[in-house]
């Protein structure tokens, strides 16, 4: 399948659609509520206010694109199914999440209360909407049992986790298939969960990411300081797993049959290491200093992880248009030129429109 890339999502389809869209004040999220809104659909938004300053919602001006903005914890069940009963949506995309894993260290509970028992809250509320067709559940890759093996992991591979936040997502995957199965099926809601690798893309200031972490740094001029340089992770750029939720979206209204867990990421030999990827951005970057380290008094994480995604080539037609290079060059032109003061908004449209533009030949390479 040389050449072959994610199509462009179709604006004839998306035009009106009513989407929930949960986590929209988040980094992956403000992107998709930016996307929605251009490809002309009724978005509503569901999500807790940003907890970073700066962050991409704010700067971007997201909320001025949405049909509604609703700021509700997905652990209230009461208040999820009252924006859901109001709304009436027919496509919902669940990426309400806490989503950092040593956050789920600090926090366990409240990670698993929020990505377990939030998802049940989102998906129970869909019983008995007789408007709702599709719902795309975004979890991660780290919801797989990691051997620490040479092999990519396979939607049929065991579920598993050490740390809470794993664990907690590959719990939100059984709820989202118990659902599907028990209810929502038989009620003509296609039900699909999306394991999506590591991201990169301008407007991500979380804690405890690699290249929000490497940014802070290198703007305030220190060194960023690596934990673990050797550790492989299918990485990609945030547009590409979101074209993928909206290809898979579409896919699933013109046949429910489609419904089940998919891979998203990187061919499985494109995984890369930490300290590779910062190698790339710091020749992107101006005066950009790492120090690399192997620090082992920090909670465990995955040394090696990556995704086998041929069942989402396959079924989906899906498969990244920007390799790694071209993520991070374009990640790391769009902190420079937001710190030189380009509006956050039209940066981000214009990484959509570029994205949309690329032939598949601009994938097999950089654009």
């Amino acid at each position: 399948m040389l050449g072959m890339s994610t199509p462009n999502p179709n604006p004839a389809f998306w035009r009106g659609k009513r989407v929930l869209l949960t986590g929209h004040s988040g980094f992956k999220g403000a992107w998709l509520a930016l996307w929605l809104t251009r490809l002309g659909a009724q978005v509503t938004g569901l999500s807790l206010a940003p907890t970073s300053t700066p962050n991409l919602f704010t700067l971007a001006c997201v909320a001025d694109g949405l049909h509604a903005s609703h700021w509700c914890d997905i652990r209230d069940a009461q208040a999820v199914a009252a924006i859901v009963q109001h709304t009436r949506p027919q496509i919902v995309l669940h990426l309400a999440a806490q989503a950092l894993v040593r956050t789920g260290y600090a926090e366990p509970l409240a990670t698993w209360a929020t990505n377990v028992q939030g998802t049940a809250h989102v998906l129970d509320a869909l019983r008995g909407q007789s408007d709702a067709r599709v719902a795309v559940v975004v979890t991660t890759d780290k919801v797989y049992r990691n051997r620490e093996w040479p092999y990519p992991y396979r939607e049929d591979d065991p579920l598993g986790g050490h740390d809470p936040y794993s664990a907690s997502k590959a719990a939100c995957e059984l709820v989202t298939a118990s659902y599907r199965d028990a209810f929502l099926f038989a009620q003509g809601v296609a039900v699909a969960s999306a394991r999506a690798g590591n991201v990169m893309g301008g407007g991500d200031w979380a804690l405890d990411r690699l290249i929000p972490d490497a940014v802070r740094a290198w703007e305030a001029g220190r060194p960023l300081e690596l934990r673990h340089p050797g550790a492989t992770r299918p990485w990609q750029h945030v547009i590409e797993p979101l074209a993928a939720y909206l290809q898979l979206a579409e896919h699933l209204w013109a046949d429910p049959a489609l419904a089940g867990a998919y891979n998203f990421g990187p061919l499985p030999h494109e995984a890369a290491s930490v300290g590779n990827v910062i190698k790339m951005a710091s020749g992107a970057y101006q005066a950009s200093v790492t120090s690399y380290q192997n620090k082992s008094d920090g909670p465990h994480e995955a040394g090696w992880l990556a995704l086998e995604t041929a069942h989402a080539r396959q079924a989906l037609g899906v498969a990244p248009r920007w390799h790694l290079e071209t993520a991070v060059q374009r990640t790391m032109a769009w902190y420079r030129a937001q710190a030189d003061g380009a509006n956050a908004r039209a940066l981000c449209l214009a990484d959509l429109a570029a994205w949309e533009a690329a032939t598949p030949d601009a994938a097999q390479g950089t654009a």
